[in-house]
C-alpha cells in the first residue's frame, strides 16, 4: 500500500507544470530514506550503522546500485504509462530471480518457470504496443466525461515504448536487488541495505542531473512541497517493511505479497485519475500476474513437497531403523536362549556322570 501510495505522488509530480525531473525526485525520496535510516540506527544502538557490518558490505554495495536502476525503472515509466502498466511491468520480476537465482544462488529452475517468463514478455508487449505491431496509436486516453482528469498516459508511440525499455532495465535492477537481499539474509539489519540503496540512489542521482545537466525544479507552492516529502515518507515506509519481509522469507514468495499492488493501482487510477487501461493492456496485466502469481505458487508448492519427501524419507529411515533394532533384539533373545539352553544340557550331562561314578 506505501508503495502503491509513493508511485501515485510520483505520477501526480509528472503532471505538474514544469515536471519535476526523475533524477530530482529519487533525490529527495532517498535523501529523506538515508536521514531517518541512519538517526534510526544510531538511536537503536545498531552497530556499523554509517558502514555496515565488515562481512556483508560487498553485498550491500551491489544493493544499492542495482536498487537505484530499479527505482528510476518505475519513476520514469510513470512519465509515459499509466499506473496500472507501469507497476505490473514489475511482476516480471518473480521470473527474471528464478533465472538469476539459477546461476547466482544455485535455486532450481524449472521448465514451467521458463514457460511462464515467455509468456510474461508476452504480456509486456501488449502493455507497449511497439508501432510496428499495432499501428500508431495515441497514447494518452481518459475514460470519464470530467474536463479536469489527468491523462493516465502522454507522449508518443516511441516514448512509451523507450518508456517500456527503461521500465524492463529497473526490472533487471530489482531482481539484483532482491537476489542481494536474500544473500545478506539477516547478517545485516534492515535498515543498513536501506541507507546503502538511499546513499547511492542519492550519487548516482546527483551525479545523473550533472552530468545531463537537467536544471532543478524548486517548490511553489505548500502542496508542492507536502507531495515531495510524501515520496519520502511513502518510500522509507515501504522500503523497511519489503526489506524486512525479504530477510525473513524466500524471495519468490515474498514477491506474492507485492500483487495487491496492481488492486491499489487500479482503484487509483479510476478514483484519483479517471481512467480505464485499453483492452491491450487488460490482457497484458492479466498474462503477467497470472505467470508471475504460477511460478510463486509452484516454486512454494515444490519447496513444501520437497520438504515432505525429506520427511517420509527421514520416517521411513526411522521406521527401518526401528525394524533392524528389532531384529537385533529377536537375534540376541534367539542367541540368550540357545546359550541358557545348551548350560542346562551341559549341567544335566555332568550330573548324568557323577551319578554314573
Amino acid at each position: 500500500l506505501s508503495g502503491t501510495c509513493m508511485n501515485i505522488t510520483v505520477k501526480i509530480l509528472n503532471e505538474l507544470d514544469p515536471p519535476i525531473p526523475t533524477f530530482e525526485i529519487i533525490f529527495i525520496r532517498m535523501s529523506i530514506t538515508y536521514f531517518f535510516s541512519i538517526l534510526y540506527m544510531q538511536r537503536a544502538s545498531v552497530p556499523y550503522p554509517v558502514t555496515g557490518p565488515p562481512g556483508v558490505r560487498y553485498f550491500l554495495a551491489i544493493r544499492g546500485v542495482t536498487g537505484f536502476f530499479g527505482l528510476f525503472g518505475i519513476y520514469y515509466s510513470l512519465i509515459y504509462l499509466s499506473l496500472s502498466d507501469a507497476i505490473v511491468i514489475t511482476f516480471l520480476m518473480p521470473t527474471t530471480i528464478a533465472i538469476v537465482g539459477y546461476f547466482v544462488l544455485r535455486e532450481s529452475l524449472s521448465r514451467r518457470e521458463m514457460i511462464a517468463g515467455t509468456l510474461s514478455f508476452l504480456g509486456v508487449v501488449l502493455i507497449a504496443r511497439p508501432p510496428f505491431l499495432f499501428g500508431e496509436q495515441s497514447a494518452p486516453h481518459v475514460s470519464s466525461d470530467d474536463p479536469n482528469a489527468l491523462p493516465t498516459q502522454k507522449g508518443s508511440s516511441t516514448q512509451r515504448l523507450i518508456a517500456v525499455g527503461v521500465s524492463l532495465l529497473g526490472v533487471l535492477g530489482g531482481t539484483g536487488a532482491f537476489i542481494s537481499i536474500r544473500a545478506i539474509g539477516k547478517r545485516a539489519h534492515a535498515l543498513h541495505s536501506v541507507s546503502f540503496f538511499s546513499l547511492y540512489s542519492c550519487i548516482v542521482s546527483v551525479m545523473g542531473m550533472i552530468l545531463l545537466r537537467i536544471p532543478i525544479v524548486l517548490p511553489t507552492s505548500l502542496a508542492f512541497a507536502g507531495l515531495m516529502i510524501s515520496v519520502g515518507i511513502f518510500g522509507l515506509i515501504a522500503q523497511v517493511l519489503l526489506t524486512m519481509g525479504l530477510q525473513r522469507e524466500a524471495a519468490g514468495r515474498a514477491s506474492l505479497g507485492l500483487y495487491i499492488q496492481i488492486l491499489f493501482a487500479a482503484a487509483a487510477e479510476r478514483v484519483i485519475f479517471h481512467s480505464v487501461p485499453p483492452a491491450t493492456s487488460l490482457a497484458g496485466i492479466i498474462i503477467i500476474l497470472s505467470c508471475a502469481a504460477y511460478v510463486a505458487v509452484t516454486k512454494k508448492t515444490g519447496e513444501n513437497e520437497k520438504g515432505d519427501d525429506i520427511r517420509h524419507l527421514g520416517s521411513m529411515t526411522g521406521s527401518m531403523t526401528e525394524l533392524e533394532r528389532r531384529d537385533s533384539l529377536d537375534e540376541d533373545a534367539a542367541e540368550e536362549t540357545d546359550g541358557f539352553v545348551s548350560g542346562i544340557s551341559k549341567r544335566a550331562s555332568d550330573v548324568e556322570q557323577n551319578l554314573g561314578r
